[in-house]
């Protein structure tokens, strides 16, 4: 009976141990409609994280998915994402719409759009989210222009790409 006791801690514990390890992870995703001139943006992280970030950067108490929430925390969200993100369209800084969030489980999802774009050969992206409270933080960058996929993981050191169509 002890042997099977050791056994099962022998085998449990090390699978625990795996389990308490956070990971760090962001998706943006960018859509080129041609028959809307416009890049369409859809980000998600997760909500504890973001949470984290914009209540130590504006000192404030997002309090997400709560009765307490903040009422005007789109304010914060858009101010926080047009500090960390950046695009620029064949070699053109572009800024962004901000749409609107939503919640799903423990993500939220940020919705963008750049307008007024006829074509796209070349779309740089700086990504900065989450960076500065999560060093191992990792932001995945998908994009799709016509038939061309495209994705790029971008992380602290190395936040920065310019994807090619």
């Amino acid at each position: 009976m002890k042997t099977k006791h050791t056994l099962l801690l022998l085998f449990i514990i090390p699978l625990l141990s795996f389990t308490t390890h956070k990971y760090y992870l962001s998706l943006t995703q960018l859509t080129y409609k041609s028959e809307a001139k416009s890049i369409q943006i859809i980000m998600n992280v997760f909500m504890d994280d973001i949470e984290v970030a914009l209540n130590k950067d504006y000192n404030i108490d997002l309090q997400l998915t709560t009765k307490k929430e903040l009422k005007n925390n789109d304010v914060y969200f858009e101010r926080y994402l047009k500090e960390k993100l950046l695009f620029k369209v064949d070699g053109i800084t572009k800024t962004f719409n901000y749409i609107g969030k939503e919640y799903e489980g423990d993500l939220v999802y940020f919705y963008l759009e750049i307008e007024n774009i006829n074509q796209v050969k070349t779309i740089h992206v700086t990504n900065n989210i989450l960076t500065k409270h999560f060093p191992e933080q990792q932001n995945l960058v998908k994009s799709k222009v016509g038939k061309k996929n495209k994705s790029v993981l971008l992380t602290k050191e190395d936040n920065t790409t310019t994807l090619k169509f």
